[in-house]
């Protein structure tokens, strides 16, 4: 098994091209590989073959088991593996329910087995790989700077050796930083030198001490290998023209997201791998590693819907998970550029940005006033909480935490952003995972509908419409392009009604999940451009979805509303 995924997807896309030539003697292969198979780059080489005009099929799949007998001496990974078959077949997901004994000889593995297509992403059902990126969240999700080069970074201390407080100017250039476990742990407290915008002739005249110290520490830089031979670590011997020209520069300085976080005084960041996915504000002083997500909004709404057990879900089927921790993994192409956040009105504004920012402040306190809590300590003791285990019956260091990090009012904060946000989108707080997920399908599908056709819900319009938007948006731009304001959007072109019957419901659920006020199937079918002619079709998807529970009718079927949370 080889760990490349260049190498893993060679073989895949040559096996399936195998596969699918005429009088091929093969008729199904198989691969090992690692977990990270169902990673966003590896999937794209599968959903090329499997939505073919001769498409092949896996028809069994394991997306995540132990390399057994791992120990100190055997492979730190987790595997997946995959058969495949020519033409369009059903198959078999096996997932471990129950893993025990990994490092002995007789390990102990329960799988759980569900039938039906398997998607690319290693599932079977809703197929969240096919949705599509949404104009509305472009240009405010990335991750953060590449240093590739450990001597950017130092302490107070050898900052002010270097002439912080010293050289007039030098404090804009040495900067707060943090990478992932400066968040999931304990901050370092370290900064870095960022001399973005600077040339080297720059530095050595107006900071001599840096300049210096970079030549030795990131240009020239050698270690001793352990039998005493020179390893050239330095920039000087980088194969990247760019690096080992540019040594003074971090090795990727992400001048998009210095554009986007320009304006603000904070922004939202997320560890891109980790075992819980938390949201958080950091402020704009702060440089994020590129092993964080930044989201450039200082918007408590947009922290408090990503926060929430929606936007959670959405996030780990769209991203996968990575490594033998098999922890989430957050890719921004995936997970927030397709993620369809709720219509915004005044009142669900204030009340989930309210809880946001208490659930921030209260996260940020207990950690400031307790130096041996962690943010993973926190949701480690929430899981357990969620999972049934009462207050009493935690492990004494639990019970610590608990007592420490006030974690009864942590889970009272996520649970009122859970509820108040699945209200903001009209739905039940208690849908199944599997619902969720189907109605964010659908609603992404509507709002990429939408946006075909010129109505974009900019999350930060003030600074999306003058970088993307188009000479309409320009002229319009007003400030608020999410307001729960469909009339506004009506009043250009309506929508098409599709012709097939999975996008009617997800058109009419979409529809339904903007209104304020129960609607009527001819009023419903005047919202799209074919009106009174698509009024049966209308009336038959909002009577099947009264039937499934999924629209309640407070008259007797003369309107209609999705149900909501009382």
């Amino acid at each position: 098994m080889n760990d490349s995924a260049d190498f893993v997807m060679y073989w895949w896309d040559h096996a399936a091209e195998l596969l699918t030539r005429n009088n091929t003697p093969l008729r199904r292969f198989g691969l090992v590989t690692t977990n990270s198979i169902s990673q966003v780059f590896q999937r794209r080489v599968m959903e090329r073959h499997l939505t073919a005009k001769a498409p092949i099929s896996l028809v069994m799949a394991v997306p995540d088991h132990p390399w057994t007998k791992s120990g100190l001496e055997t492979a730190a990974v987790r595997i997946a593996m995959t058969v495949a078959e020519a033409g369009a077949r059903e198959g078999v997901l096996r997932e471990v329910t129950r893993e025990e004994g990994l490092d002995t000889d007789a390990p102990l593995i329960e799988l759980r087995e569900e039938f039906g297509p398997i998607n690319s992403d290693l599932t079977v059902g809703i197929d969240v790989t096919l949705t599509k990126s949404l104009s509305s969240n472009d240009g405010l999700s990335c991750p953060g700077v590449k240093l590739h080069g450990a001597g950017f970074i130092v302490t107070l201390d050898k900052a002010k050796h270097l002439g912080l407080g010293q050289r007039a100017g030098l404090e804009k250039h040495v900067r707060d930083y943090r990478n992932g476990r400066d968040l999931t742990a304990r901050s370092r407290g370290v900064l870095v030198i960022d001399l973005f915008g600077l040339d080297a002739n720059d530095v050595r005249e107006r900071y001599p001490e840096v300049y210096q110290h970079l030549v030795l520490e990131v240009k020239q830089k050698t270690t001793l290998a352990p039998d005493g031979t020179v390893q050239y670590a330095g920039r000087d011997w980088n194969k990247r023209g760019y690096r080992r020209e540019n040594w003074w520069l971090f090795g990727e300085n992400n001048p998009e997201l210095r554009k986007a976080l320009s304006a603000l005084k904070r922004y939202i960041v997320t560890v891109e791998t980790t075992k819980h996915r938390v949201f958080q504000f950091l402020d704009a002083s702060i440089l994020p590693d590129n092993m964080l997500i930044a989201i450039a909004s200082d918007d408590g709404f947009t922290l408090g819907v990503l926060s929430a057990r929606i936007h959670g879900l959405w996030a780990v089927r769209a991203g996968g998970w990575l490594g033998m921790g098999n922890d989430p993994r957050y890719s921004k192409s995936r997970c927030f550029d397709t993620f369809p956040f709720p219509l915004r009105n005044d009142i669900s504004d204030k009340k989930i940005s309210a809880i946001a920012e208490d659930l921030d402040a209260h996260r940020k306190r207990v950690l400031a006033e307790h130096p041996h809590l962690t943010l993973t300590g926190l949701y480690n003791v929430l899981e357990k909480l969620r999972a049934g285990i009462a207050p009493d019956a935690l492990p004494a260091p639990d019970r610590r935490i608990f007592d420490d990090g006030l974690v009864l009012i942590l889970k009272e904060y996520h649970d009122n952003l859970d509820n108040t946000v699945a209200a903001t989108y009209g739905w039940p707080a208690d849908l199944p995972d599997t619902e969720i997920l189907a109605r964010l399908v659908a609603l992404n599908a509507e709002r990429a509908r939408e946006e075909s056709e010129g109505l974009i819900r900019w999350l930060r319009p003030e600074y999306q419409i003058p970088r993307f938007g188009s000479a309409k948006d320009k002229l319009a731009l007003t400030g608020g392009a999410m307001r729960e304001a469909r009339e506004a959007g009506t009043k250009g072109k309506k929508p098409l009604f599709p012709a097939d019957n999975v996008e009617q419901t997800a058109a009419v659920m979409a529809a339904l999940a903007a209104l304020s006020a129960p609607l009527g199937a001819e009023a419903m079918a005047a919202r799209f451009r074919q009106g009174r002619r698509v009024l049966v079709q209308v009336s038959a998807v909002l009577a099947a979805l009264a039937r499934m529970g999924f629209v309640a009718s407070p008259d007797g079927g003369r309107t209609y509303a999705l149900r909501r949370t009382a």
